[in-house]
């Protein structure tokens, strides 16, 4: 029997993270297939020993798939004028759903189905809002309260449970916008940008480079002061929450085999990926939970990985699973979000799960060399979490 492939990173490109806005978005006057040709486009400028036509199949990620973004996959990949040979593949698990692409395109890739892969994740949380289109199966009400399914519940729920505080959460959010702009001042995300052609506040057409929400200046004692987004007597506020968001995101995945055929570079593979189920009603676990049982079917345990992605759709979450996971208590942390999380850069819904690992490997590469394993982990609605494991070569 062969012995199993290995998949390697390649190369890993975003746009900007805009903010879901339509008078004051930087990408309001794009569609979601539009961004997504921006990243496939830039790719293949990038990384030219690969043409369109030698990808194998493209997996996409989106959370809402109605609307501008029904089989966005399919659509995206046609309205670029990219071969009609290449199979799509659209891919849902809520927030993870671009890492799930990741997932399915590396073990395709290990399993010797093909050697060449794209994985992506887009949303626009503007033009296709959250739970668009969304009808809840009457039944779920026989095993948990609809009122705590939606995600601000959730948050609320987990704060009470876990006795997470709000001044902790507040704390999470403040240094995730100070690293956020320390990284972006410094040009650190420059290497993962694509700029975009968007409009300012204005209608006046800009090139956007930059992510949207980083917060320049943030405060402490105003987040103290926000009132509560999603119950009156609640804790979390939109400052613990991440943003509504625009953006896509994309890596080309390729065996190693090939790679080198190619005489390609590459700094990171895949060294696992786990997705683990969880109470819908308390979700920001999940993402714990499908690190934990990652660590433990490789042998390793948290302390063993050197720097970690771990998703901030809210500050609480992002508590959460690294209290568990035993590698910090409170804001800064160390060796997690180094550059900032979502609560500052934004979560297009979809996107997120691919630019995590995008960052993760630029952090591994540029700010900590001598890292040898890093992390992506995200939570995701109604209870879907996910983790992937990279190792440096």
């Amino acid at each position: 029997m062969a012995e199993m492939k290995e998949c390697v990173l390649i190369d890993g490109v975003r746009t900007a993270n805009a903010r879901a806005h339509p008078a004051k978005g930087w990408f309001r006057n794009l569609r979601p297939d539009e961004l997504l040709t921006t990243v496939y486009e830039e790719l293949f400028k990038r990384n030219p020993q690969v043409k369109p036509e030698d990808v194998e199949s493209v997996f996409c990620g989106s959370a809402n798939q109605t609307g501008m973004q029904n089989d966005v996959a399919r659509f995206a990949w046609l309205a670029s004028g990219l071969p009609v040979e290449v199979p799509t593949n659209g891919v849902n698990q809520q927030c993870p759903s671009g890492m799930a692409c990741i997932e399915h395109a590396a073990r395709a890739i290990m399993a010797d189905e093909g050697d060449i892969y794209i994985a992506s994740g887009v949303e626009d949380m503007m033009n296709v809002g959250m739970g668009m289109g969304m009808d809840f199966p009457p039944r779920l009400a026989n095993f948990w309260n609809p009122a705590d399914l939606p995600m601000g519940s959730n948050a609320e729920k987990m704060s009470e449970v876990l006795g997470i505080t709000r001044e902790d959460q507040e704390l999470v959010a403040y240094h995730s916008h100070l690293r956020a702009k320390a990284a972006r001042d410094a040009g650190k995300f420059d290497d993962e940008i694509v700029p975009v052609k968007g409009l300012d506040d204005a209608g006046n057409e800009i090139e956007v480079d930059k992510d949207q929400w980083i917060r320049d200046e943030p405060s402490l004692e105003q987040m103290a002061g926000m009132k509560p987004a999603f119950k009156p007597d609640g804790i979390v506020t939109a400052a613990t929450s991440s943003p509504l968001t625009v953006g896509a995101c994309a890596v080309l995945l390729l065996s190693r085999e090939k790679a080198d055929e190619l005489g390609m570079s590459y700094y990171v593979k895949y060294a696992g990926g786990q997705m683990h189920g969880w109470d819908p009603t308390m979700m920001g676990l999940s993402a714990y939970h499908a690190a934990d049982k990652l660590l433990k079917r490789k042998g390793m345990k948290a302390s063993d990985v050197d720097v970690f992605e771990v998703h901030e759709a809210f500050s609480v979450v992002t508590l959460a699973c690294v209290r568990n996971l035993g590698i910090a208590e409170n804001a800064p942390f160390e060796n997690v979000n180094m550059w900032g999380g979502a609560l500052a850069l934004g979560h297009p819904l979809g996107e997120s799960g691919v630019r995590l690992p995008v960052t993760l490997s630029n952090v591994m590469k540029n700010e900590v060399p001598d890292a040898k394993y890093g992390m992506a982990m995200m939570c995701g609605g109604f209870g879907n979490g996910n983790a992937t494991l990279w190792e440096k070569v």
